[in-house]
């Protein structure tokens, strides 16, 4: 799987929206609970996994892309402000995510970076994804949400819609 650039007019396009929610960065601290769903799942990485190539993993795109999503993005690797339009599905049953990424963490024993939605994603709210290298050498991936709704299709959904992101983030977090 590969991540595809797009073109410089939707990356444009994508910088200059808004995003559908207003509490940006709370995935960094306490997560807005009202009308929001909440995440939050780790998972350690086996001893042998080798930070330099996680962490690469992480920010190139790697871990929708390896979770079977088409990504397409304003950059090979990501950086504060990075917009991107993940995708799954066929044809016209495709469903597009668009998201921005706002803000980037980048130490040596951590490195983490969240997303933001914007208009015709399906839901409202922030993703982050974090790895943590211990001093034993352990390494953690954590994956944080909070969303809600933000599409007819997501609102009729409901429960099913819920079960998806949960499917979902069991992908990402085997990603790595």
């Amino acid at each position: 799987m590969t991540v595809h650039l797009l073109a410089p007019a939707a990356v444009a396009a994508l910088e200059s929206a808004t995003l559908t929610y207003d509490e940006v960065g709370a995935t960094r601290g306490a997560l807005p609970t009202a009308g929001y769903r909440t995440l939050r799942q780790v998972r350690v990485l086996s001893d042998g996994t080798e930070w330099a190539s996680v962490r690469d993993a992480l920010l190139r795109w790697q871990v929708p892309d390896r979770a079977g999503l088409r990504v397409r993005a304003s950059s090979a690797r990501i950086g504060e402000g990075s917009v991107g339009v993940l995708s799954f599905g066929w044809g016209r049953v495709s469903v597009r995510a668009p998201v921005r990424v706002v803000y980037l963490e980048d130490q040596p024993e951590h490195c983490a970076f969240a997303y933001g939605t914007l208009p015709r994603h399906p839901e409202a709210g922030e993703e982050r994804f974090a790895l943590d290298r211990a001093p034993d050498g352990r390494i953690t991936f954590t994956i944080t949400a909070f969303s809600r709704p933000a599409t007819m299709m997501t609102r009729v959904a409901g429960p099913v819609g819920r079960l998806v992101q949960s499917g979902m983030t069991s992908r990402y977090l085997r990603s790595l």
